[in-house]
């Protein structure tokens, strides 16, 4: 999946496009709002965008560190407001497009529409005339999960949905993603400002620990012009304790090196955490002599699994030891408890949801999607930071408690 949809990536580049897009709402929202939901096959996350005249809607997989919205336009793709983003332009060469193509482009421009939000409840739903975004081809959809026709990217790139919808209604390139934990519970994407507020009313953003988002010089895609810049999200992680304890490292290994390997990255599309192999057997082995737990038979593609009635429940989930990830110094730290670390596999079985990424991956840490569920994690790409709240169980609320129900 990854690699054909990196191939789409890099065929856009040699397109030229304009970055802005205007809206003309009846009001100006301070934010918009899309709801999450976590499909059982793939355990990939989704949502549903409104595209098109007459509007439709299309179920696509929220992709983190994606560089823009693409849908499949090979099963009749109908829409008498769709135009081909313009060559030639003054927009085009703002964009820095390398090189313009003399036929068809694959990126189009199209009718959006999405529901505002007051940080509460969802508000009415405000248009952009012209959103842009790439026509894939069917073959793109192998490995996602039944019934999407696309993917919506968050990255850093000029036409992400995080920054076409800033320019769109003029607010801070700010968006927090909050990853639902079960199939059967709904989570949310805030895009702008706005606090983030679930019921019984409590404000997530007030109670925010911070850390520097980090540029990868090089791109992470499989395919790529030299001198671009990965438009996924790092951040530093200086040393990992657990139960308080440091384990030891090669932290060369936590740092992004100049050709763009090493570092750690947050994912939406890894279902669980990948670590590099010295990472992933100093961890595994601290938190095994930690925990002292029998140990069961492994569930791919989980390796340490164990007896669930061995194993405490807690308002956080599983009674195992923590995973500290420490950021740029002692005082700020991404919390890992057993909600996050612990994978209910089956009826009485857990298992630690980390994967053994090889000894001479790309990334070195790729926090995956079941370490950041019930975390509210706020992307500010103005202020080049990350904000996370770790999991919010023990404040007695889920990222399904949002007010689901509008008051339009």
């Amino acid at each position: 999946m990854a690699s054909t949809l990196q191939i789409l990536i890099f065929s856009v580049i040699f397109f030229c496009f304009n970055p802005f897009t205007s809206a003309q709402p009846s009001f100006r929202p301070r934010a918009l709002v899309l709801f999450i939901t976590k499909d059982a096959s793939t355990l990939q996350y989704l949502t549903t965008v409104n595209q098109r005249t007459p509007l439709a809607s299309i179920n696509v997989v929220v992709d983190l560190g994606g560089q823009f919205l693409w849908v499949d336009c090979d099963q009749f793709y109908q829409s008498s407001s769709y135009v081909p983003a313009r060559c030639g332009s003054a927009q085009c060469n703002l964009a820095g497009s390398k090189a313009c193509g003399t036929s068809t482009p694959p990126l189009l421009q199209d009718v959006f529409a999405i529901q505002s939000t007051n940080g509460k409840n969802p508000g009415p739903i405000v248009s952009i005339p012209r959103l842009l975004f790439t026509c894939g081809s069917t073959f793109l959809l192998e490995g996602l999960a039944s019934g999407v026709q696309g993917m919506a990217g968050l990255g850093r790139a000029r036409i992400g949905l995080p920054s076409q919808f800033a320019s769109a209604f003029s607010f801070n390139r700010k968006f927090a993603t909050w990853l639902p934990s079960s199939i059967s519970a709904n989570g949310v994407i805030f895009f702008g400002n706005t606090p983030y507020t679930m019921m019984p009313n409590i404000d997530i953003s007030s109670s925010l620990m911070y850390t520097p988002l980090l540029i990868n010089p090089v791109s992470t895609a499989s395919s790529y012009t030299q001198g671009d810049r990965s438009t996924e999200y790092f951040i530093r992680v200086k040393s990992i304790k657990i139960n308080a304890k440091s384990i030891s490292l090669n932290t060369t290994l936590l740092s992004i090196q100049s050709n763009g390997y090493g570092g750690t990255k947050i994912s939406t599309v890894n279902p669980y955490t990948v670590l590099e192999t010295s990472i992933y057997n100093a961890l595994t082995e601290a938190f095994l002599r930690e925990a002292n737990l029998p140990r069961v038979a492994s569930v791919a593609p989980l390796e340490f699994c164990f007896d669930s009635a061995n194993v405490a429940s807690t308002r956080l989930g599983p009674g195992v030891p923590s995973i500290d990830l420490v950021l740029q110094s002692e005082s700020v730290v991404w919390r890992i408890t057993g909600s996050n670390s612990m994978v209910q596999v089956r009826d009485n079985v857990l298992c630690l949801g980390f994967i053994d990424g090889g000894s001479n991956p790309r990334t070195s840490i790729v926090l995956g999607g079941h370490q950041l569920e019930d975390n509210l994690i706020q992307f500010d790409l103005a202020a080049s930071r990350l904000g996370f709240s770790s999991s919010l169980l023990g404040r007695q609320t889920t990222c399904s408690n949002f007010n689901f129900t509008s008051n339009a």
